[in-house]
Parts: C-alpha cells; structure tokens; sequence
C-alpha cells in the first residue's frame, strides 16, 4: 500500500515537472528575444527542470546513479545560472557548458555497473553531452544563440517526458528498463545525440576555416611619411581576380579619424592587355562587407563579390583600371567608422594617389567613382571632400548606386526591419569607433551585448555570421534608445552627404529596394536639386537593393555608357530641373 501510494506521489511530482517545463519551453520558444534581460530566469528555470526530470526517471534505469549525478549537476547548473548576480548572456553559455560537461563525465564514470545495453545507451549520451559542452565553451558567442532559441524546444520534450511518464506509470512495473525495445531506443537516442554533436563540430571546423586572417601585408611597424597618399608597400595578387587581369595589393598612408596619418589597403587591377599610355580609373567604393578590420575586401576570398562590384571583367574590357580601397580601418589600422563619410572619402582618394605610384602601370588622371550603398554614400562624400582634400585628383563624374545617403532616415528605418537590424547593429559599431561621446554600451541593451558583438565581430561573408543573424534578425529588443537619438542621432546628421558639388553625379535607385527606401532616395536627391546640384536621378522599377547593380540590370549598359561619357568630357544628362518641380 505504501508502494502504491509513493508510486502515485511519484507521478504527481514528475506530472507536476513536466507541465511547469513546458510552461517555461514554450514562453522560451514563442519568442526566445521578446525580453532578453529575462534569458537568465528562463534558462536557470529550463535546466533546473530538466535535472528534476532526470532525478525523476533515474528509478527507471539500470543505471540510476548514472542518472542522479547527470540530474544533479544540471539542477546545480541551474541554480548557479539563478542567483549568479549580473550574469550576462555569454556567462551563461559557459555556465552551461560546464554544465553539460560535468554531466556528460558523470553519466560515463557512473556505468560501468550497468547491463551491457544500458551502460551503451549511458556512455554514448554522456559522452555527447561532453560534445556539447566543449563547443559551448569553445564557442560561446553561437552557443548564446542557440540557448536562447533551442532552450525552449529541449524544456519542452523535458516536460512531455515527464507528463508521458506520470500518465504511463498508473501501475508499477516490474523492471522497466530491461525491456530491450526500451532500452533499444534509449540508445537510439544517445546514438543521434552523439552523431548530432559530432556534425556540429565538423560544422564548426568548416566555420572557423571559412574566417579571414589578417596577412603581415596590412601591418606597418615603420615610421609613416608625413603625408597621406603615399604608397608604402604593394604585392601581386591573383585572389578572386578577373581572367586576363593584373592586380596589386596596396598599402598607403591616409587620414585618420584623428587627424593623423595612418595606413590604408586596397586593391588595383588593370586588364593584362591593357593600352601602354595613361588608364583611366573607375574608383570603387564597395558595399558593406562588415566591420572588423578581417572584412576588408582586399583579404576576402571573393574581394568584389564581397562588396557587390559583378561588373569588373566589364570595367577592364574597357580598357580601365579598378582601383578599390578598402576603407579606413578595414585591412589596415582599425577601428572603422561605419557610414562615416569624411574618412571613407579620403581613403578613397588617397588609393588614387597611391596607385598613381606603381611602376608596373601608367594611371591617368581621370577618374570616375562609383560606389554603392555604404560605397554610394562614400563615393557621394568623394565627390565633396575632392576640392579641398585632394585637389590633385581630378574627378570626371560620380555614380552612386543605391547609396546610404540620408543617414539619419536610413537609422530611423532600421529598426523596423528585420534585415535592417543587422546594419543597425553595424552602424553603433561603426559610430562607436569613430566618435568618443557615442557609447557602445549606451544604445545596446546589456542582454544583448554579446550577440551583436559577435555579430558585427564577423564578415558578411563569412558562414558563421549566418548562425549569428537569427539573434539580431528576430530581436525585437536589441537597443534600449533609438539611433536617431542621443550624441550618434547627433553625429548621423552629420553625415549627411548633402553639399552641392561640381561634380557630374548620377544617382540611381531600384524602386523594390527594401533596405534603401526608393521614397526616401527620391526626397534626398530631390533636396540636392533643390540646393543647386547638377545631377541625374535614375530609378529601375522592381529592382532591390543588390539585384540593381548585378550584370542583368539595366541600369549596367547605362553606367558604363554614362562612365565613358565622363572620360569623354562629354556634357553631362541633369534632370534635375523636372526632379526639383516634383
């Protein structure tokens, strides 16, 4: 009777854990960023649960001190990740795969008494624990990601179990876990545990190798010349270069963010048949490519690609040459100031400079820039900064594709869109880096600091960032002020590249680009008409954002007959007079 009685208290405490488990699982899992600061409490309550559960069934197995050690440690784990005080969300990766660790070796070392079948399905599942927990120490950054969304999936098969347990256990069972279709599938599960485990440290293998290193090249230990725009050093490269081509890597001093002369890298190809005499030189200003200095375009494997420039066989067919920089800070001499434009524009320039200095080539002087998004924002600044920061390179048109020029409406759109958060994280990062008075820490809410760190730690390109996206993609809650407010609201304005030039500009723009609204480039390059600027607005109906500068468009045969036409002295097309009147 007493038996009978605990077994039936037993059933009431595992249907008690199991419903409170997937309870906490699916407010988790609904929406695992709706309040990061309460990742904490969801996760310490998850792994709490899920060691109760494992107590709880350790009578139904052959090996039950196995069981109560595994249990015990998470339950630890649990209680250590509630009462840490101001645990941050990287504290708990670890706290977590030093959890799983210590299970998996206590679940292995506690089986050796078990029957043969049971002690199998034991070690293997310890041992992928133990998987489990060196990649979470191993790489805590992805393993917050996965916390937030997988913890409450996993608390959710904890509690059925258990429910599934109580339901099933209204009378006592003799010996339950030697039934080998029991224990057949108890190994079953620990077998795709462990080969799960095992795929995601292959996957992490083929990550970690997908990431750029930095070469010796982009470092400078000597005594910089006093003057920006000297080339310092170049080397050959033929790293994601057109056929029939000849390139150079470059590293060249510049103006800082201070002031100061520093370091620049960039990129300059020519066409192996290309004419003797003077090239004339298209000035890229790529796409954004990322933030950390292993993202310049110059390192990348695909180093046009990379920064939406599909057109170069086009540009050396014509007998130009590219010249690419890869911006203050990317490379060379970080931090970047993302979207900054004073600094992109003098890197630019002083690439010009630099190139004109290689033996192996004869530059003209005539330039052309083009740039798109960030690069369209930069090639727009190029334009303004020329005059007075670099009289001595000439610049015969500039063409900005899609470009990030007003700023200020581009932050205030961001948020709101899914894929918008991913610059916007870029954009504090970026601003962060270039101005003392814009706090990091003062835009970013604490929870989510180590996911956008992580995330603007990365390239674009690179394939771990995919498995960093979903944090910043699905978080509703990443900033705890508004971009457009405060000191970096302040210096966004400021960006602005809204001062008239000389310069024969064409502005072009996909009408479905979705980052870069088509309403708002229309205001903007309204407004310059207004002031006084000479310009060409083109928009391409159903065209995005990166389709608007791939081969197919349109808008390409255009760019290039209009570039021609720079090089040409020719009169430059200027409907601003119907665009101002609009």
């Amino acid at each position: 009777m007493k038996a009978r009685t605990g077994t039936g208290q037993l059933r009431v405490v595992q249907f008690a854990v199991g419903v409170a488990a997937i309870a906490v699982g699916v407010a988790l899992t609904l929406r695992p960023f709706t309040s990061l600061d309460a990742l904490t409490f969801f996760v310490a309550a998850s792994l709490i649960l899920a060691g109760v559960s494992e107590l709880l069934g350790s009578a139904e197995t052959d090996s039950p001190r196995a069981e109560r050690l595994a249990g015990g440690l998470l339950v630890a784990t649990g209680v250590v990740a509630a009462l840490v005080p101001g645990l941050t969300v990287r504290g708990i990766a670890i706290v977590v795969g030093i959890g799983m660790l210590l299970s998996g070796v206590a679940r292995v070392s506690a089986t050796w008494r078990a029957q043969v079948e049971e002690r199998y399905s034991a070690i293997v599942g310890g041992l992928a624990a133990i998987v489990f927990g060196i990649l979470a120490l191993a790489w805590p950054d992805v393993t917050t990601l996965v916390i937030a969304l997988l913890v409450g999936p996993v608390a959710i098969v904890y509690g059925a179990r258990q429910v599934l347990r109580a339901v099933r256990s209204r009378k006592p069972e003799k010996a339950p876990s030697t039934s080998r279709p029991r224990m057949w599938l108890r190994g079953l599960r620990a077998t795709v545990a462990l080969l799960f485990a095992l795929v995601l440290v292959l996957i992490s293998a083929l990550v970690h190798k997908g990431s750029p290193t930095i070469p010796s090249f982009y470092t400078w230990s000597g005594t910089l010349p006093d003057k920006p725009g000297v080339l310092l050093r170049y080397e050959n490269t033929t790293q994601g270069m057109p056929t029939e081509s000849r390139a150079w890597r470059i590293l060249y001093t510049t103006t800082g963010l201070n002031g100061k002369i520093t370091a620049g890298s960039g990129l300059v190809v020519v066409s192996s048949t290309a004419p003797a005499g003077p090239v004339p030189v298209v000035l890229w200003e790529h796409g954004t490519t990322g933030v950390a200095q292993k993202c310049a375009p110059s390192i990348l494997k695909d180093p046009f690609t990379a920064g939406a420039m599909f057109i170069q066989d086009q540009v050396l067919a014509h007998s130009w040459a590219l010249v690419a920089p890869d911006y203050l800070g990317l490379g060379a001499s970080p931090p970047h100031p993302y979207l900054v434009g004073a600094p992109e524009a003098r890197s630019a320039l002083d690439a010009v400079r630099a190139a004109w200095q290689l033996s192996s080539i004869k530059l003209s002087n005539q330039t052309v820039v083009w740039g798109h998004s960030q690069g369209g924002g930069g090639a727009l600044w190029t334009g303004i900064e020329q005059p007075s920061y670099a009289p001595d390179v000439p610049l015969s048109g500039v063409a900005a594709l899609a470009p990030a020029s007003d700023t200020l409406s581009l932050a205030n759109g961001l948020e709101g869109s899914k894929a918008g958060m991913l610059f916007a994280s870029l954009m504090v990062a970026g601003y962060s880096n270039a101005y003392s008075d814009v706090s990091f820490n003062a835009y970013v809410r604490a929870s989510a600091r180590t996911v956008v760190r992580a995330v603007v730690g990365r390239c674009l390109s690179e394939p771990a960032t995919l498995l960093s996206l979903p944090a910043v993609l699905t978080g509703e809650q990443i900033f705890s002020q508004h971009l457009t407010a405060g000191p970096l609201g302040t210096h966004i304005a400021q960006n602005l590249p809204s001062q008239v030039t000389q310069t024969p500009t064409l502005i072009a723009q996909g009408e479905a680009d979705s980052l870069v609204l088509p309403s708002v480039q229309t205001t903007f390059a309204r407004k310059l008409c207004r002031a006084g600027e000479k310009l060409e607005y083109r928009t391409y109906p159903g065209l995005g954002h990166v389709p608007l500068v791939e081969p197919n468009s349109p808008l390409i045969p255009y760019l290039l007959s209009w570039t021609e036409s720079r090089f040409k002295n020719a009169a430059a097309p200027d409907n601003c007079s119907t665009l101002a009147s609009g």
